[in-house]
């Protein structure tokens, strides 16, 4: 992984990163009490910005954090950030926190100032091998808590789901609950099954990914029949297909699961074209 670019935003300023500093108080770190974004940026040009500005939004508004800026403060932000990082192919990781107090109390919800921090880091180049060949995921029991759709940074369950990947030697953790697919630890996950791209339907089970927002868009532009269906884990395991996607990573094909081939186990046609079409809209947009 590469080292984080030099120049980072702390509340209201830009410095450097190795010489911000947060108190030990803040609640994002006794608590986890805060929300974030990544938004991946092309050329210097962030990417679904105002998909990723509105989730933020949603987040904050759902945790009850203080939004401090509207979308075109926040939007101003980000492009600082990047400029003052020489622009691009790189990320931006956006964190608000409900701020510092003096002390520690579950509740009630202190009127503090909320802290914003952000940094860079160069943008993930997906391996050729991994577009030729995809990649691997096991299947795990879905133990993340019942409020998936906010994105928060409390995130040690989707660390621990990610690790089981790592230790099994495969690349994502592919998620159930009851049965039923729900994200990945890290992506969204799709399937293809006779010709239809199918994603589960968004819910307090799963966060609503803005690269799955693009991909319905560019499906539904280029007539690639889509849905949003509950997905059981039967019918993940028999698709012709599967995919998963991130804002920093676009779509990967996955062509094994548990140790068995999907389909003919080689990155299939539609997610070819879809990954092509993902491109086009990075490269364009």
């Amino acid at each position: 992984m590469a080292d984080p670019l030099p120049v980072c935003h702390l509340n209201g300023n830009l410095l450097p990163l190795h010489e911000a500093r947060i108190s030990p108080l803040d609640r994002s770190f006794l608590f986890g009490d805060g929300v974030y974004e990544v938004i991946a940026a092309r050329r210097g040009r962030p990417r679904r910005l105002a998909a990723h500005l509105a989730r933020l939004s949603r987040s904050l508004r759902e945790i009850r954090i203080r939004n401090l800026h509207d979308q075109a403060g926040w939007q101003a932000l980000v492009m600082d950030l990047i400029e003052a990082n020489g622009g691009g192919n790189l990320y931006v990781y956006l964190q608000v926190s409900r701020g510092a107090e003096f002390g520690r109390n579950h509740a009630p919800l202190p009127q503090i100032e909320p802290t914003v921090f952000a940094f860079c880091s160069p943008l993930p180049v997906t391996a050729p091998e991994t577009l030729e060949r995809g990649v691997a995921c096991i299947t795990c029991e879905d133990t993340r808590w019942a409020r998936c759709d906010i994105k928060s940074v409390s995130l040690l369950a989707n660390v621990l789901l990610r690790q089981q990947s790592i230790d099994a030697g495969a690349a994502e953790t592919i998620l159930l609950r009851d049965g039923m697919l729900t994200d990945a630890s890290s992506s969204t996950v799709y399937i293809v099954t006779r010709g239809q791209i199918c994603a589960p339907p968004n819910s307090n089970r799963l966060l609503p990914g803005t690269t799955r927002s693009l991909v319905e868009e560019l499906a539904q532009a280029h007539g690639m029949p889509h849905a949003s269906v509950p997905i059981r884990a039967a019918q993940l395991r028999a698709a012709d297909e599967i995919w998963l996607s991130a804002a920093t990573r676009g779509v990967i094909p996955v062509t094994q699961l548990d140790g068995s081939p999907v389909g003919d186990g080689a990155p299939g046609p539609l997610w070819r074209r879809m990954h092509a079409l993902i491109e086009a809209f990075w490269e364009e947009g």
